[in-house]
C-alpha cells in the first residue's frame, strides 16, 4: 500500500485530518520583527524545534506594532493552530490572553507580561550585563556608557537598570533606535561633539554594528578609542569589523525551551545563560 501511495503521489489531506483530530499539526510564531536578525535566528530554532515534534510552523511579523501583534494572534486562533509562541513587541498587551480564552497553548519567547499567567522564556539579560562590564572593567575602562533603546521597556529596559547598578551611576546613558543607521549616525554626532565615551556597552547587535559603522565614518580607531560590547549574539556579530565582542544569548535553547512548554507544560524551565564571547572589538584578540 505505502508503494503504491508513493508511486501515485499521494499526500496526506491535513485538512481532513484536522478535522477528524481536531489538531492541525501546525504551530503560530509572532515574531516582534522578522527584519532583526535577532528574532531572525530566535524563528528558525524555533523551526527547527517543532521540526523535531512533527509540527509545522506558522509565522508572522509583528513589525514592533503591538495592534499587529494582536491581530495576527486572532488570524492564528481562526487558522485553528495547535499552539501560539509569541515574541512580544509590547508586553503590556497580554495578547496570550485571547488564545487562553479560546483553550489553545501559548508561551511568551523573549519578551512579553510577568503575571505567570503565560509561560516566559527570557534571554539572561542581567548576566549579559554583568559579564560586559566586568570583562570591560578588566580591560581598563571606568567610562562604560550603555546605548539603551528610545524607552526603558521590556528586556532593553531590564539591561539598562543592571547596567546602572553594575557601574554605580558612573557611565553615560545612550539612546537610540534599534537600528544601525540610528546608532551610526549618534556615534558620529558624538564624536563631532568630542563627547565619545572609552567604551560602549550596545543593548542589541543592532545598534552596536551601528556604532562599530560610526566610528569608522569617524575615525576613530576600535577598540584603540573605542571598545564596543553587544548582549545579543546574533550571526551577524561574527562577520563585522572588527569582529564583535557580544554576551551571547543561547538562542537555541530559549526556543527549545518554549517549544516543549507549549507542547507539554510540566517540562522544566531552566534559567537561559549568557556566554561572553571575545572578540576583537573590546580589546581581545579572535578567537
Amino acid at each position: 500500500m505505502l508503494a503504491a501511495a508513493e508511486e501515485l503521489g499521494y499526500r496526506p489531506n491535513r485538512i481532513a485530518r484536522a478535522l477528524r483530530s481536531r489538531t492541525t499539526g501546525v504551530v503560530g510564531l509572532v515574531l516582534a520583527d522578522a527584519l532583526n536578525p535577532y528574532f531572525g535566528a530566535l524563528a528558525r530554532h524555533v523551526e527547527q524545534a517543532l521540526a523535531g515534534h512533527g509540527r509545522l510552523m506558522l509565522i508572522g511579523n509583528a513589525g514592533y506594532s503591538a495592534e499587529r501583534q494582536r491581530h495576527l494572534v486572532e488570524r492564528f486562533l481562526e487558522a485553528r493552530v495547535d499552539g501560539l509562541l509569541i515574541t512580544s513587541a509590547d508586553a503590556g498587551d497580554d495578547v496570550a490572553a485571547h488564545a487562553r480564552a479560546a483553550g489553545v497553548p501559548a508561551v511568551y519567547l523573549h519578551n512579553g507580561p510577568a503575571d505567570g499567567e503565560t509561560p516566559l522564556v527570557t534571554a539572561d539579560n542581567a548576566g549579559a550585563v554583568r559579564e560586559a562590564v566586568a570583562h570591560l572593567r578588566e580591560h581598563g575602562h571606568d567610562d562604560i556608557a550603555f546605548l539603551a533603546g528610545p524607552q526603558d521597556i521590556g528586556p532593553v529596559g531590564r539591561r539598562r537598570e543592571i547596567w546602572q547598578e553594575a557601574v554605580e551611576g558612573r557611565g553615560t546613558l545612550l539612546r537610540s533606535a534599534y537600528s544601525r543607521a540610528e546608532a551610526d549616525a549618534l556615534i558620529r554626532s558624538l564624536a563631532a561633539a568630542g563627547a565619545v565615551p572609552s567604551a560602549v556597552i550596545a543593548a542589541t547587535d543592532e545598534q552596536a554594528i551601528g556604532v562599530l559603522s560610526g566610528a569608522c565614518a569617524a575615525g576613530l580607531p576600535v577598540p584603540g578609542r573605542l571598545a564596543v560590547v553587544g548582549l545579543d549574539g546574533t550571526p551577524d556579530s561574527a562577520h563585522t569589523a572588527p569582529t564583535l565582542t557580544v554576551a551571547g544569548q543561547p538562542l537555541e535553547t530559549m526556543a527549545r525551551q518554549a517549544v516543549d512548554l507549549l507542547l507539554d507544560p510540566a517540562t522544566p524551565h531552566p534559567p537561559t545563560v549568557a556566554t561572553l564571547v571575545r572578540r576583537r572589538s573590546c580589546g581581545c584578540a579572535d578567537r
